[in-house]
């Protein structure tokens, strides 16, 4: 079974923040329980993530993901890459280097940032493997093979990348897509893309923004993600197109 999951969908602090401040979400509805932007793929008998939050840990165990086979990573910032420690067990266990794929500039932060997993430090062994992406790429395991493409977006000050693949695309943090960027979100059954909230921000779309994607790239259904505290799951899904939905955590389909 070939299947997409939505393991987080929470903004860079989740929700609720640690001080336990819900802001418009009501906090009877687990809906609104939201932990940091990260998805798994799970195709064939290829394991993957898009990104490892903060709370990648408590994602795999809670969605009883088996393995990882690679991570493909949308850009540098903490809240999608500080959950990398937690791969190191899959080192372990699988006796061969995770291969992480991202852009050029994010896998140097990467390398920076998290230099032991990449090189040898005080006795620890380096446990990634680097790819850097350009447009086309594949991930491979035994026989099978996953095409993917990779595309720049804006996210404020810095480009990320979004991802397609069989007719789903991922754009987990934007503020702008690029017209050359847009031939790779054309007849898509899935668009999960970024709205943080209602009103304007430099480094996020707004729901206008989102909703101005959809209408424009037409897919079947477009999946809202990165939903900061300002929106209360139910309330949000009331005012949405029928072929607009919020994520949730766990939400996931068959592809």
């Amino acid at each position: 079974m070939n299947r997409f999951t939505i393991l987080g969908c929470g903004s860079s602090l989740g929700s609720p923040w640690i001080t336990n401040y819900f802001g418009s979400c009501d906090k009877k509805d687990p809906k609104n329980f939201r932990t940091r932007c990260s998805a798994h793929i799970q195709y064939k008998d290829l394991s993957i993530f898009i990104d490892t939050s903060p709370d990648i840990k408590t994602q795999f165990h809670r969605n009883k993901l088996k393995d990882i086979d690679a991570v493909i990573y949308t850009h540098e910032h903490s809240d999608q890459t500080s959950g990398i420690f937690e791969l190191r067990p899959f080192f372990w266990k699988n006796k061969r280097k995770i291969p992480v794929y991202g852009s050029k500039k994010t896998i140097k932060e990467l390398k920076e940032k998290y230099t032991f997993c990449f090189s040898e430090r005080h006795g620890y062994q380096p446990i990634m493997k680097p790819i850097v992406v350009r447009n086309k790429f594949s991930i491979k395991k035994n026989k099978t093979s996953l095409l993917l493409n990779s595309f720049e977006v804006q996210h404020g000050m810095i480009k990320a990348t979004g991802y397609s693949f069989k007719k789903i695309a991922y754009i987990s943090d934007c503020n702008h897509i690029p017209q050359r960027s847009l031939k790779y979100l054309k007849n898509l059954n899935y668009l999960i893309i970024d709205c943080l909230r209602n009103a304007k921000h430099p480094s996020h779309f707004n729901l206008e923004d989102a909703l101005g994607l959809a209408k424009k790239t037409n897919p079947k259904k477009t999946i809202l993600t990165n939903l900061h505290v300002d929106f209360d799951y139910l309330t949000l899904k009331k005012k949405l197109p029928p072929n607009v939905i919020p994520a949730f955590d766990g939400l996931s389909f068959n592809f």
